[in-house]
């Protein structure tokens, strides 16, 4: 297996000598740096994957593509920005042509916020449904050829994550004014409101980025084992599971926006 997976896509591997410590390379390559295990061969020997080279050859590492102002502007940055701006032009377009498409989508987020938000769901709308739109957007965009999922560069996940908690914060100071939320945050409790908006949004980023990047690694070893046929079922899954993210982060950032609005 880990003389088929080198020749597929060039990684570099070495066998560990358990009981010795001796590292014998299998390919040629550049020397491990941050091995994994990745299975385990024979009684004493396991396996090792060098991660770094290994995510670089399946592309699943944004990597720079030209540097802006002197700040390198990455390939998940740069899809990002494409994304952006066919959201917009198809939203513009969809409102001239077929707005009850916008209606259905302001309905259903309209229909997640009522579940978790007591009283008028308006003023929270927008904010549900420009996520859920570019989660989805971000986890399909991926399938279109030389396009970069922005979602598997972890910074991306994080940045939503670390949106949704300014916003619940932003939105229980509207709905409390700024005394009742700093009254209602500064409660004996504190210590473990902190743990638990910390662990939020470690939670948020960690998910969407692991099953986004999981299908990515699972697609592109396919693809270098089995370049028909088993990567396009996979893809189809991937394109069902960036969805079903898009909507679990938006039931997840709508139940946390209810928690800091209620009295």
């Amino acid at each position: 297996m880990s003389k088929i997976l080198s020749r597929a896509i060039s990684v570099n591997v070495v066998r560990f000598n358990l009981r010795t410590g001796e590292k014998r390379k299998v390919s040629d390559e550049v020397a491990v740096e941050t091995p994994v295990n990745i299975f385990v061969g024979g009684e004493h020997f396991v396996t090792l994957l060098a991660l770094p080279e290994f995510m670089e050859e399946l592309g699943i590492v944004a990597r720079p593509e030209f540097p802006l102002f002197g700040i390198p502007v990455t390939s998940s940055v740069l899809s990002t920005w494409i994304m952006m701006v066919a959201v917009v032009v198809a939203v513009i377009i969809l409102r001239k042509r077929a707005p009850v498409v916008l209606e259905m989508l302001v309905d259903f987020v309209d229909g997640v916020a009522a579940g978790f938000i007591k009283g008028p769901t308006q003023p929270y709308v927008p904010f549900l449904g420009a996520l859920c739109l570019f989660i989805a957007v971000a986890n399909l965009i991926g399938i279109v050829p030389v396009m970069f999922t922005p979602t598997r560069d972890i910074n991306t996940p994080l940045a939503l994550a670390l949106v949704v908690l300014v916003m619940t914060f932003a939105f229980g100071i509207y709905a409390k004014g700024l005394g009742g939320f700093l009254k209602s945050f500064f409660s004996p409790m504190l210590p473990l409101d902190l743990i638990g908006y910390l662990s939020r949004t470690m939670s948020l980023t960690l998910r969407l980025f692991g099953n986004v990047i999981g299908n990515e690694i699972v697609v592109a070893v396919l693809f270098s084992l089995v370049p028909v046929g088993a990567p396009l079922v996979m893809v189809a899954l991937g394109a069902i599971t960036g969805i079903l993210q898009a909507y679990v982060f938006t039931v997840l950032a709508s139940s946390y926006i209810g928690t800091s609005v209620e009295s």
